[in-house]
């Protein structure tokens, strides 16, 4: 069962065989580092989007790191609008609004995200509501 735990304490994911959230709108989470696991610095995931799917525009409490894994991906910051390829990482700063979406109509995209801090938390620009990202990771 995962993770696996090593004798020292660290801990071996496989993203495949964890669960996945649904969080609404086209995009899906897998939780990776969280406090769960003893985290105390930050945390990470895997977001799937679907074909088209974009999420809204939002900022965050804290610095956030996304790397692009699979499919075509725009990031929208700062007026702009960025292509991606795979690979590609951001580096975003704190309560700076943006957002990532999926730019093919038939393939879904991937991205690997970190946050630097386990109380990291999602702005939505538009409505102004604040949520801790821990929620995404949670069925509905």
């Amino acid at each position: 069962m995962y993770p696996i735990t090593t004798p020292s304490d660290a801990k071996l994911l496989r993203p495949g065989e964890l669960p996945q959230h649904d969080r609404g709108g086209g995009a899906r989470t897998v939780s990776l580092v969280s406090p769960a696991l003893g985290a105390t610095t930050f945390i990470s995931g895997i977001t799937e989007f679907d074909p088209g799917t974009a999420i809204p525009f939002h900022s965050h409490n804290c610095e956030e790191s996304v790397v692009l894994l699979e499919g075509e991906a725009i990031m929208d910051i700062d007026d702009q609008h960025y292509p991606l390829q795979v690979l590609d990482t951001t580096f975003i700063p704190p309560n700076v609004v943006h957002r990532f979406r999926n730019i093919s109509d038939s393939k879904p995209m991937k991205i690997l995200w970190t946050y630097a801090s386990p109380q990291a938390t999602r702005t939505l620009r538009d409505s102004g509501e604040t949520r801790p990202i821990a929620l995404e990771h949670h069925p509905k």
